[in-house]
């Protein structure tokens, strides 16, 4: 009972809050030590989830690669704006490992790709929007796996949801409250990049799913993951 009561408490509840606090109350500052702070709690759901022990470090080598691909192909498609593969990676690394894994790939490709494409007020936004979508995507991961069809609307409606998460934070930095006015304006004039963030997400999904999940799934069967 004490273990979905902290994967669901620490990842809907206590996460999105900090964030959004973070806005609101610090504005731009300490920025840095929200995305810390986050980064460290959704280890938590992460490590509470492996119960094989002797499993622990091959898991940890698996999200580095798959957080390493994520954020290197956040560089490689630096030149076409919002088109990117990051979504797509954390989308596939909870579909063959789960929702934990999903959440903190997603989250360390953020911090780490924003090394290069720049830390802010921002961060822990991206942080939790590449997160979540991970988080549930592991949920659904059996339905995303069986069906191409599901695959798609998923990855299309993740770029709705980054979209809107980010579109929150954009709201809340211009009057450090919640204006709906302000983010149903900021959701209309972002229309145009959350097309792109959609389609992205399919293409790179179609291209990367059916490569990547054989190549995990023998990884899987060979090591007992």
């Amino acid at each position: 009972m004490i273990k979905p009561i902290l994967k669901y408490g620490v990842t809907f509840f206590l996460i999105p809050l900090i964030v959004i606090l973070s806005v609101s109350l610090l504005g731009n500052k300490a920025y840095a030590f929200v995305s810390l702070l986050i980064i460290i709690l959704s280890c938590v759901p992460f490590f509470i989830s492996l119960e094989k022990k002797n499993t622990t470090t091959r898991y940890i080598v698996i999200l580095a690669v798959m957080t390493a691909l994520s954020v290197a192909g956040r560089f490689i498609f630096a030149p076409l704006p919002f088109f990117k593969p990051v979504t797509a990676m954390v989308i596939i690394s909870a579909m063959y490992f789960g929702s934990e894994f999903g959440f903190i790939t997603g989250a360390l490709s953020a911090v780490l790709s924003n090394f290069y494409f720049g830390q802010g007020p921002w961060t822990p936004f991206q942080i939790f929007s590449w997160g979540i979508i991970g988080f549930v995507a592991g949920l659904f991961s059996s339905q995303l796996i069986r069906s191409k069809i599901i695959l798609i609307i998923y990855g299309f409606f993740a770029g709705i949801a980054f979209s809107l998460i980010m579109d929150v934070w954009t709201t809340l930095w211009a009057d450090g409250i919640f204006n709906f006015e302000r983010f149903i304006g900021a959701v209309i004039s972002a229309i145009p990049i959350t097309a792109i963030y959609a389609v992205s997400n399919i293409v790179f999904l179609l291209i990367l799913t059916p490569f990547l999940g054989k190549k995990i799934t023998r990884i899987k069967i060979k090591y007992g993951l």
